[in-house]
């Protein structure tokens, strides 16, 4: 437990506060023994609940088999900001180069959809996910944070699938009043959903179908025709990795893709005062242009969520056990939050935790499968994956099922990235790009006008651009 400035404790850990109202879900059975199946998916978060779900719906009579080391929903899919929104990962700059405007552009509008399939799901499921489709608001609070918005809305004005609009600084504050707000970028396909109960609704909808889950269950290996664990074999003609963060614990893909580490706090609920002088009325999910940036959202139960990066990576690509985050991450974050909502400054943080995402060398999603092997993956969401996995599950039906769709040409599908550097050297240099990014922050709030330099050159060394 951690003291905060009261004399409150901040619950700290404990996967997250997604779980705090119905607490853990109850364990499933573990894997006992060898086993054989038609398809086998390794994680039971989004992507792979997700897959499972529609490979079923398209063919009943599958035997899939779902592998999880510790319960459903326990990764990235418990833990995030609870954003359902339609973004492309790394952005649509360089697959316009390889695959065209026009194919980017239909890329962009399944995404939309994407948002809506999930909430429809949802509803068919009876899972009661806390969703409200609000969008998505990111506010500049600078001159440097409000040039970048400005350039950014130029660029999406060539994009009119994305739906973008520019707010001015009334606008936006009429949306959600942040302090110092001096323009946004506002766009409708963004839902702010509670992440563990869509989690747990997913899973209780997949075994309905006749889905196996099996839990603390860790896969140590994928080799052509079979996962290998700790409790037993699993031979399936197909095996999809659906591991996101924890890739790099599994045998030969410990540089694949960096598990980048992700904190968050939520508040209190907060009174009906507060939330009159805050706003916040249609629940959009917030962000800002900074380029450690922060993601926030208005809980079901009236707190604010908010999130940023904290301490970005540990040596090894280590991944941690129960969520718990750094005393300076949560004061970093308590910062973040009172300067932007003030009225919730005296809000004491009832909890605060921390996750894992993948992200890959070039900082783009991918979903893919390898014909001659039979092994198929998907993520490397780099924190958009809410929405992503759920394209990337459909995906993968397709690509197992139906070769040839729509779904299967788009151009995330079959991507090869390289690796990422070994220690110490992705260590050292994820540390000094954020210690980079911190240091243009500190550079832009302190009066610059323009893009921190710095910046600039972080982004050119990390392969974000």
């Amino acid at each position: 437990m951690q003291m905060d400035a009261g004399t409150q404790q901040t619950t700290n850990g404990q996967v997250s506060f997604w779980y705090a109202g119905q607490g853990l879900p109850e364990p499933r059975p573990a894997l006992d023994g060898d086993i054989s199946a038609d398809v086998v998916i390794v994680g039971a978060g989004y992507t792979g609940l997700w897959t499972a779900y529609y490979l079923k719906k398209a063919q009943p009579r599958l035997r899939i088999v779902v592998l999880e080391s510790r319960f459903a929903g326990f990764g990235a899919s418990g833990r995030n900001g609870g954003w359902l929104t339609n973004s492309i990962t790394g952005g649509r700059g360089q697959y316009v180069k390889d695959h065209g405007r026009a194919l980017v552009g239909r890329f962009q509008t399944l995404l939309n959809e994407t948002v809506d399939e999930v909430i429809a799901v949802a509803e068919a499921e009876r899972i009661d996910a806390a969703i409200v489709k609000g969008g998505e608001l990111n506010v500049a609070r600078n001159p440097a944070q409000l040039r970048r918005l400005q350039s950014w809305a130029a660029g999406e004005a060539h994009w009119p699938e994305a739906g973008t609009t520019l707010l001015s600084a009334s606008e936006s504050r009429a949306r959600v009043n942040i302090a110092g707000t001096l323009g946004a970028i506002h766009h409708p396909h963004c839902a702010r959903i509670h992440p563990a109960r869509l989690a747990r609704g997913l899973a209780a909808a997949v075994e309905r179908s006749g889905v196996r889950i099996y839990e603390d269950t860790t896969v140590t290996e994928i080799t052509t025709g079979r996962a290998i664990t700790d409790r037993g074999n699993v031979d399936a003609a197909y095996i999809v990795r659906a591991t996101e963060g924890f890739t790099a614990n599994l045998k030969g893909s410990h540089r694949e893709w960096l598990p980048m580490n992700s904190s968050m706090i939520v508040t209190e609920p907060l009174s009906d005062g507060v939330w009159s002088e805050i706003g916040w009325e249609q629940f959009d999910t917030v962000s800002d242009m900074a380029h450690a940036y922060m993601y926030a959202q208005r809980t079901s139960d009236n707190r604010i969520a908010l999130g940023g990066r904290g301490v970005p990576y540990r040596y090894g690509s280590r991944t941690d056990t129960d969520g718990a985050t750094q005393p300076e991450t949560i004061a970093q974050l308590a910062g973040i939050l009172r300067g932007m909502f003030p009225a919730a400054a005296g809000a004491h943080i009832d909890h605060a935790w921390s996750g894992v995402l993948g992200v890959p060398r070039d900082w783009k999603a991918t979903v893919g499968l390898d014909l001659k092997s039979g092994i198929g993956w998907a993520g490397g969401y780099v924190g958009t994956g809410v929405a992503a996995s759920n394209l990337a599950g459909r995906t993968l039906r397709d690509l197992i099922l139906h070769p040839g769709s729509e779904l299967t040409a788009m151009p995330w599908v079959n991507r090869r990235v390289r690796q990422w550097e070994p220690e110490p050297l992705r260590w050292i240099a994820v540390k000094a790009l954020y210690r980079a990014y911190a240091a243009a922050d500190k550079a832009e709030s302190n009066g610059r006008k323009t893009t921190s330099p710095i910046a600039t050159a972080a982004d050119l060394v990390s392969g974000r651009r």
